[in-house]
């Protein structure tokens, strides 16, 4: 594919992207493929259509998500949010001072590490963005904490399914594995779909329970920051993925709707992360830089191994 797009005229590019955006909707895609078609046209074509992949992908993951929730029960879910809630206090808190040391030994600009840090340690871009206002972060320390971030998702996507198998990890295990060490909500939710539907739901609610610290962090960067009455914000459809869960678990909804409505939300899934990974370009590479890039490596790699001993011992 990639071949074939480096010589694609640039005049093809935008039908192109639209025949490879309408293939995603097709049951035979998964969400790893149309991941992979999204960073090979990025790669090599560019992103066609910026602006509207920006929302359509953050819009469209959100509605994706508060679908996933009419598949579960709401008990079952809360349980699962229950046993993670120490580890998560304790992760999300690590990471942060983890990442603002690493930040300082590898003399970085102080609100770049602290992205890249919060990224890593709640919900990735979802995070990024929420603090960015608060510390009044520029142009360039945004792109470079967004790229370090989504370029470490892209190859979470991948890896974290064939290691879960290998190690011969459960379902239940992979799902909370998951939701800990990969950073954006869209690559978690892949991750876990490609595992199983069991560690699907395990990693939607423990990673959307994860994304919930967004308001205490943006609270305690303020003061660290020395930040007075900054805007903070808050992930409001987590609050309608609660509400699907409670009218799936309580209200006599048809399993055929319920099923519609889970089987579309994996679809516009599928959709999400291929608009993500066309807009992972070389040029998007290019303007992370060395620094940010091995911080966020060093702490991926703690936090990934720190939660997959925790899992496995438990």
């Amino acid at each position: 594919m990639m071949n074939t797009l480096k010589y694609l005229p640039g005049k093809y590019n935008k039908p192109f992207f639209i025949l490879l955006f309408i293939l995603c909707l097709m049951p035979f895609i998964s969400p790893a493929i149309a991941l992979f078609m999204g960073l090979a046209f990025g790669m090599t074509a560019g992103q066609p259509f910026p602006v509207f992949s920006k929302k359509t992908s953050k819009y469209l993951l959100q509605f994706s998500v508060v679908g996933l929730g009419f598949g579960m029960n709401l008990h079952e879910s809360l349980q699962t949010g229950k046993e993670g809630m120490v580890f998560t206090i304790v992760s999300v808190a690590s990471v942060l001072i983890l990442g603002m040391y690493l930040g300082k030994r590898l003399m970085m600009d102080r609100k770049t590490a602290y992205l890249v840090s919060a990224g890593t340690a709640i919900c990735g871009g979802s995070a990024i963005a929420a603090v960015a206002p608060v510390i009044k972060a520029n142009d360039n320390e945004m792109s470079m904490s967004l790229g370090t971030i989504f370029i470490l998702n892209a190859i979470a996507l991948f890896i974290f399914p064939p290691i879960g198998h290998l190690l011969g990890m459960t379902q239940e295990q992979f799902g909370m594995w998951a939701a800990i060490a990969i950073h954006d909500t869209s690559s978690v939710v892949g991750a876990g779909a490609a595992y199983g539907e069991k560690a699907l739901e395990i990693a939607t609610m423990v990673k959307l329970t994860r994304a919930l610290w967004i308001i205490p962090m943006t609270i305690v960067t303020m003061f660290l920051f020395k930040q007075k009455g900054a805007k903070i914000t808050i992930p409001w459809f987590i609050f309608f993925f609660i509400l699907a869960m409670i009218a799936n678990t309580y209200l006599s909804i048809p399993q055929e709707v319920s099923g519609a409505l889970v089987w579309l939300a994996k679809k516009g899934l599928t959709v999400t992360l291929f608009l993500i990974g066309a807009g992972l370009s070389r040029r998007v590479i290019k303007n992370v830089g060395i620094r940010p890039m091995v911080q966020g490596v060093i702490l991926w790699i703690f936090i990934g191994l720190i939660s997959l001993g925790v899992i496995m011992l438990l």
